[in-house]
C-alpha cells in the first residue's frame, strides 16, 4: 500500500528549497525591514555584531536610551502581514537585548514597516544579514506562545507558491487569531497517553486492501490511498466515522500522528464521537468554527503544544500543527467547501496531498463517490485504490429504480413529466411502514426562480434585471436581487401579469408532502437550519444537498426530485458533482432499501447510481478532461477583473510557451458591481510552477506600481465553466 512514485503534481510538491529556487520575482529573498528591497544573491553576508563602537553592518554606533542589540543572533527575519504580491519576502529586523529571551521563531510579533506598526511572524534568528544599512528594530513580541512550527512556515510557502498567492494570505489561513486570555490560562496537566491497543480492522476488512493498509500505518509507514467507502447505515449511524477512527487509530500505535478534515461540523461531530469511542479521552480535539474563537484557539494550542497528536475539523485544520503527522484524511474531497474562499483560494485536498509529500506522511482520500483528481492520484501511481468487492458492494447499497422507466411509463404515462411521479408516492408510503424516509430537493427556499404563466420567459425585476422569487405561498413576488416588490408586475414579452413556478424548493415541498401524507411529521433541513439526527420512527425528511440529516438505523426509502437540476447546470463538473450528491444521500439508506432518482435513466450519472459504480465514472470523467484539455489533466488558472486589468495584466506576463490563453470573455458581477471579464491560461501539469511564478511576477509588478484595479488570480478553479 506505500508508493514511493512521483509526487501528484511533479511541480506543486517540490521541496521547499525547489521552490524557493524557482519562485517568482518578489518571492522569499530577505530585504531591510520596512524597504521593498530584496537581498542579492551570491553575495558576502556581513557579521552584525552587538558590541563596539565601531559601525558593522546593520547596526550603527551605540545612542544612549536606545537598548542595544542581542548579544548571539541579533538578526530576527520576519514575514509581515501585508497582502501585496511585490512584498512576499522575509524581511531583516534587530533584535534588541531585552526582547532576546522571548523572539524565538515562531512568535507573533509587531514591527515598523513602511513607517506603519503591522503585525507579522517571527521565522527565524540569524547571526548575519545581508543589508548594508541601518536595521530597524523588533518593537515588541506580541505574544511569547510560539505559533508557527518549522513545518507549517514550509508548508505556508509551498502553497502560496503553488497558487500564486502570498505567504501572508496562507498564513491568515493557517494561523487562528489569538486570544490573549485563553494563552494566559495554566495549561491543563497532560496525563501520559498509553499507546492505543491493538485492535480488529472494523470496517476495514470488508476491503481486500483495508488490512494491509491498517498494517502499514502501525507500522510508522506512509501509504497513500484512495477510498471507495461502502455505502449504508446501521442502528450505530454511517459506517465511514468508524473506519477513519481505526485507521487513526493505527496511527497513533505506529507513533505518530493524525490529522482528518472533513466537509462540515455536522460530519466532524460524527467523526468525534467516533474517535471518542476508540482512543483514550483527551487524546484528539476537534476544530470548527462554531466553537467560537476562545474554545478554538484554547484546542489549537492543545494540538500546537503536542498535548494531542489528534486533530479533526473542517477546512482550515489542514493547517493544524500536529506534531511527528503520520497521516492526513480527507472525507468527501469532492465537496466545495473544502475549497477556501479567501485568497489564495487553496483546496484542502492539495494542501493535505502537499503535507503528507513533504512531511512522508500517509494520506487517505474518502468517499462514497470519487473526483477526477482523486482518479488522476491513482493514474500517476502516486495512491492506490481502496474498493470493496462487487458482492460485498451488492449487499449494501439501495436498490436504484428512475422513474419514467418503460415498465413504469406503460403504468403511469404522465411519470415522465410529473414532478412527484407515482412510483415516487409509492416508494415514500411503502417506506413510511418501517421508518423515516428522506426527500433530496436541489433547491433551497420556497419557490426561488418564476415564470410568466402565458408565454413561460422568466419573470425579471423592472428595476435591476434581477429574477422574481416567492418567500411563502401567500405573499407578493419579490426581486432577489434588490428586494423590490412585483406589486404592479407585466411581462415585457406578452403583457401577463401571473407567474408560475420554474424551480420548486425545499420548502415548498415540504408543504406539499405535508398535505399529501397529514398525519405523517415533515422535517426540513437546509440553509434555514440542518438536522444533524433524526429518530427511527416515521417521518419525512425533506433536505437540500449535504443537509441530510442522519437516520437512527438508516431510511427506509429516499426519492432524489429535480434531477435535471443538478445535471442541467453549465459547469464542468455537474455530472461529478450531481453523482456525488445523489451517492451521499444514497448512502443513509438501509441496505437494500428502495430509492428512486427522477432523471433520465440513459445518463451516465444515473447509471453510475444504478450500479453503484463511482469508479467507472470517475475515470470516464478524467478520460473525457484529458481528451479535452481541462483540469485536472492540465493546470488551469482563471484572471478576472475588469475588461481594462485583465488585458493589461496578460499584456504584461511572460508565459511559458506552451502556456494557451483562452478569451477573456465577460462574465457574471456581483449585484451593483461594474462589468468583469475573466481570461483562462492553461498549461501541462509539469509546467504547473512555471505558471503560478508568471503569475505571481505579474501580480507583484502592479501591485508594485499601484494598480488601481485588482485582477483575481485562482488557480485549478472550481468554477471553470
Amino acid at each position: 500500500m506505500t508508493h514511493a512514485s512521483p509526487s501528484p503534481d511533479d511541480d506543486a510538491l517540490l521541496p521547499l528549497d525547489a521552490v524557493r529556487e524557482r519562485s517568482a520575482p518578489g518571492g522569499p529573498a530577505r530585504a531591510r525591514g520596512g524597504a521593498a528591497r530584496s537581498a542579492r544573491p551570491g553575495r558576502t553576508s556581513r557579521v552584525v555584531r552587538a558590541a563596539g563602537t565601531a559601525r558593522t553592518a546593520g547596526v550603527a554606533e551605540p545612542v544612549r536610551g536606545v537598548p542595544e542589540p542581542a548579544a548571539e543572533l541579533p538578526i530576527a527575519r520576519v514575514v509581515v502581514d501585508t497582502p501585496l504580491p511585490h512584498l512576499d519576502r522575509l524581511f531583516d529586523y534587530l533584535v534588541p537585548a531585552p526582547l532576546d529571551a522571548t523572539a524565538v521563531p515562531g512568535v507573533r510579533v509587531r514591527v515598523r514597516f513602511a513607517g506603519k506598526l503591522v503585525d507579522g511572524f517571527l521565522l527565524e534568528r540569524a547571526e548575519s544579514t545581508e543589508h548594508e544599512g541601518r536595521l530597524t528594530r523588533l518593537e515588541r513580541v506580541v505574544s511569547a506562545e510560539p505559533v508557527l512550527t518549522p513545518e507549517i512556515v514550509a508548508l505556508a510557502r509551498a502553497v502560496a507558491d503553488h497558487y500564486a498567492g502570498t505567504m501572508a494570505d496562507v498564513l491568515r489561513l493557517a494561523v487562528p487569531p489569538r486570544h490573549a486570555r485563553v494563552e494566559a490560562e495554566t495549561p491543563a496537566p497532560v496525563p501520559a497517553s498509553p499507546e492505543p491497543a491493538q485492535g480488529d480492522a472494523g470496517p476495514w476488512a470488508d476491503y481486500p486492501e483495508g488490512e494491509a493498509f491498517l498494517a502499514a500505518l502501525a507500522k510508522g509507514g506512509s501509504p497513500r490511498a484512495v477510498w471507495t467507502a461502502l455505502p449504508g447505515t446501521g442502528e450505530s449511524g454511517p459506517g465511514w466515522p468508524e473506519a477513519v477512527a481505526v485507521a487513526v487509530r493505527e496511527t497513533l500505535r505506529g507513533g505518530r500522528g493524525a490529522l482528518v478534515v472533513l466537509p462540515d461540523g455536522k460530519d466532524v461531530a460524527l467523526l468525534d464521537a467516533a474517535l471518542s469511542d476508540v482512543l483514550e479521552p483527551g487524546a484528539h480535539v476537534a476544530l470548527t468554527a462554531d466553537l467560537g474563537p476562545a474554545e478554538r484557539y484554547r484546542r489549537w494550542l492543545r494540538v500546537a503544544r503536542g498535548q494531542v497528536r489528534v486533530a479533526a475539523g473542517t477546512r482550515g485544520a489542514a493547517f493544524a500543527p500536529v506534531r511527528d503527522l503520520g497521516l492526513a484524511i480527507i472525507w468527501d474531497d469532492g465537496d466545495d467547501l473544502h475549497s477556501e474562499r479567501l485568497a489564495p483560494y487553496p483546496h484542502a485536498r492539495e494542501v493535505l496531498a502537499l503535507r503528507a509529500h513533504r512531511a512522508r506522511a500517509g494520506l487517505l482520500i474518502g468517499g462514497y463517490a470519487r473526483t477526477a483528481e482523486a482518479t488522476q492520484l491513482i493514474a500517476a501511481s502516486w495512491a492506490g485504490p481502496i474498493v470493496a468487492a462487487r458482492g460485498t458492494v451488492r449487499t449494501r447499497a439501495p436498490r436504484v429504480r428512475p422513474a419514467g422507466e418503460d415498465a413504469e411509463l406503460a403504468r403511469d404515462e404522465a411519470a415522465r413529466a410529473a414532478r412527484l411521479p407515482s412510483l415516487a408516492w409509492r416508494t415514500l408510503r411503502a417506506g413510511l411502514e418501517s421508518g423515516p424516509v428522506l426527500v433530496q430537493v436541489p433547491r433551497r427556499g420556497y419557490l426561488p426562480a418564476l415564470a410568466c404563466q402565458s408565454c413561460r420567459a422568466p419573470a425579471r425585476c423592472g428595476h435591476c434585471g434581477g429574477p422574481f422569487a416567492l418567500r411563502a405561498g401567500h405573499v407578493a413576488p419579490y426581486c432577489r436581487w434588490c428586494g423590490r416588490i412585483a406589486g404592479e408586475w407585466r411581462c415585457p414579452s406578452c403583457g401577463g401579469a401571473r407567474v408560475r413556478a420554474q424551480v420548486v424548493g425545499a420548502r415548498r415541498t415540504a408543504e406539499e408532502l405535508g398535505r399529501a401524507f397529514p398525519s405523517v411529521p415533515v422535517r426540513t433541513s437546509g440553509r434555514d437550519g440542518v438536522l444533524a439526527t433524526v429518530g427511527a420512527g416515521r417521518a419525512l425528511v425533506v433536505a437540500t444537498p449535504g443537509a441530510e440529516p442522519v437516520p437512527e438505523g438508516g431510511y427506509a426509502a429516499a426519492v432524489l426530485l429535480d434531477g435535471w437540476a443538478l445535471l442541467g447546470r453549465p459547469d464542468l463538473r455537474a455530472a461529478e458533482e450531481t453523482l456525488r450528491r445523489w451517492m451521499n444521500a444514497a448512502a443513509l439508506l438501509r441496505p437494500s432499501a428502495e430509492l428512486v432518482v427522477l432523471a433520465d435513466s440513459s445518463l451516465a450519472a444515473v447509471q453510475a447510481l444504478l450500479r453503484w459504480d463511482p469508479v467507472t465514472h470517475a475515470e470516464r470523467e478524467l478520460a473525457d478532461r484529458t481528451e479535452l484539455g481541462f483540469p485536472p489533466a492540465v493546470k488551469m488558472a482563471t484572471l478576472t477583473g475588469s475588461p481594462a486589468a485583465v488585458r493589461e495584466m496578460l499584456g504584461e506576463m511572460t508565459l511559458p510557451p506552451e502556456a494557451q490563453v483562452l478569451g477573456p470573455v465577460p462574465v457574471a458581477a456581483p449585484k451593483g458591481d461594474q462589468v468583469r471579464e475573466r481570461a483562462m491560461v492553461r498549461i501541462a501539469r509539469g509546467s504547473g510552477s512555471a505558471l503560478a511564478a508568471a503569475l505571481k511576477g505579474a501580480a507583484g509588478v502592479r501591485s508594485a506600481r499601484k494598480a488601481p484595479e485588482v485582477v483575481k488570480v485562482c488557480i485549478d478553479p472550481l468554477d471553470v465553466i
